[in-house]
């Protein structure tokens, strides 16, 4: 899928497929499916007449990166996808998982993310890990909030550095 003027070209079937990998930002923790972000994205890119398939969605609530890659690996997945994106590492920071740990499997991840999008870098879209000290749970965790958006920061920095 090549973009011109924001819009894709169209492909054989004039319908894109997409693949979201994650954790529980890319479901939606509590929320319908049709409210979930790779839903929304759809929903968002058929108003501006882009045909999007259902979304196949490889995520749960709880995952790290080491726990993706076992759901990917299991899903055993052959077909390849015009948009892929991934969101996660949040579960990463929350165990207390170190950096170096995170951007080994990242990058692994990122490297798989782009064979499902046939090679092809642009279409992969590597989404930033929220920081969840912001929110009432974080807020009420009887964490430091401060040192969780660092860490989550630093999470975010190495996605930046990988992608």
């Amino acid at each position: 899928m090549s973009c011109s003027k924001n819009k894709p070209v169209e492909n054989s079937t004039g319908n894109f497929s997409y693949l979201a990998l994650g954790d529980s930002y890319t479901i939606g923790e509590s929320v319908r499916q049709d409210e979930s972000f790779p839903y929304q994205l759809a929903s968002i890119l058929r108003t501006d007449s882009i045909d999007l398939l259902t979304p196949k969605i490889v995520a749960r609530t709880g995952w790290t990166t080491d726990e993706l890659q076992v759901a990917i690996n299991s899903e055993n997945i052959q077909q390849q996808f015009d948009i892929v994106t991934l969101l996660i590492g949040v579960n990463n920071q929350f165990r207390g998982y170190s950096q170096s740990q995170y951007r080994k499997e990242f990058k692994a991840l990122l490297q798989q993310a782009v064979s499902f999008a046939g090679g092809n870098k642009k279409h992969v879209f590597v989404i930033s890990i929220p920081d969840w000290a912001v929110t009432p749970f974080g807020k009420n965790s009887g964490r430091n909030t401060a040192t969780i958006s660092a860490e989550i920061d630093a999470f975010n920095a190495i996605n930046r550095e990988e992608s």
